[in-house]
C-alpha cells in the first residue's frame, strides 16, 4: 500500500478531497477539538495539510492558520477549497513533516491530520527515528506552553476503536507509553450522497478487500473511528 497512498496524493488530490469531504458528517471532530484545546485567537502550524481537511476547520477560530504538505497536487487542490469557507486567514507552502519552514516557538498548537502514520509503512525500519524527529519538529516550532496535537485512523469500518495493523498499534503505543501523550477516540463515520458514490471512494482509498468486508449491501455509510492524541510542552 506504500506506494497506493503516494500515488493518490500526487496524482489523484481531487478524488481523495472528494473522499474525506463525506467523513464526519456530524461534525464530532471539530467538537472534540475545541473541548481538548480551545482555538479561538490562536496561531497554529498544520503538518500534512492535505487538501486543506483541518485547515478549514481550524481557520473557523484560530487567528492564523500555516497549512503545510510535501505534496504540490494536494496544495493546489486545497487552494481551491479553502477559499469555500470565507476566511482568509491562512496560508500553504511545501513543507516535509521532518524539516518544517516555520519559526521556532511561533505557533500556539501544532497539528497534524492522517500524516504521521504513514512512517509506519513508508519507513518501518526507521519508523522510531521518523517519529522522534516529526516530534522533535513540532516541540521546535511550539511556543512555551503550547500544545501538540496528533490525529490518526483507529479503524475503518469499525464502530470501536482498533488500530488497523499491529504496526499502527505500535506507534499509538509509543505515543501514549513513551512521549506522554494523552489519547481519546471519536466516530467520524463517512456518509456517502449514494450507494455506488460508497462503493467507488471505498475502493479507490481503502481497496476491495477492505469495502467488499465493511461497506453493508445498499449502504451508504462507512463507520469510521478516529483517534486524537495530545499534549502539552
Amino acid at each position: 500500500m506504500r506506494d497506493h497512498f503516494r500515488q493518490i496524493y500526487r496524482h489523484q488530490a481531487d478524488m481523495y478531497e472528494r473522499l474525506v469531504a463525506r467523513e464526519d458528517q456530524h461534525g464530532n471532530l471539530f467538537e472534540a477539538l475545541i473541548d481538548i484545546v480551545p482555538l479561538h485567537g490562536l496561531d497554529v502550524v498544520e503538518f500534512g495539510a492535505g487538501t486543506g481537511r483541518l485547515t478549514r476547520l481550524l481557520s473557523l477560530m484560530a487567528r492564523r492558520v500555516s497549512a503545510f504538505d510535501i505534496e504540490p497536487a494536494m496544495l493546489a487542490e486545497a487552494s481551491l477549497m479553502l477559499p469555500t469557507t470565507g476566511m482568509s486567514n491562512w496560508s500553504l507552502a511545501i513543507g516535509d513533516n521532518a524539516r518544517m519552514p516555520a519559526a521556532s516557538n511561533s505557533a500556539d498548537l501544532v497539528i497534524e491530520g492522517w500524516s504521521f502514520a504513514h512512517i509506519m509503512e513508508w519507513h518501518p525500519q526507521q519508523w522510531r527515528e521518523r517519529a522522534d524527529a516529526m516530534l522533535a519538529e513540532m516541540r521546535r516550532i511550539l511556543k512555551p506552553g503550547g500544545m501538540a496535537l496528533l490525529i490518526e485512523t483507529l479503524g475503518t469500518g469499525r464502530r470501536q476503536p482498533q488500530a488497523p495493523t499491529p504496526e499502527l498499534a505500535t506507534l499509538y503505543h509509543y505515543w501514549e507509553s513513551s512521549c506522554g501523550f494523552n489519547m481519546r477516540w471519536i466516530r467520524t463515520d463517512f456518509q456517502f450522497a449514494s450507494r455506488s458514490e460508497a462503493d467507488e471512494l471505498t475502493r479507490f482509498f481503502f481497496g476491495d478487500a477492505l469495502a467488499d468486508e465493511f461497506l453493508a449491501p445498499r449502504s451508504v455509510i462507512l463507520p469510521e473511528c478516529t483517534g486524537i492524541w495530545w499534549r502539552r510542552f
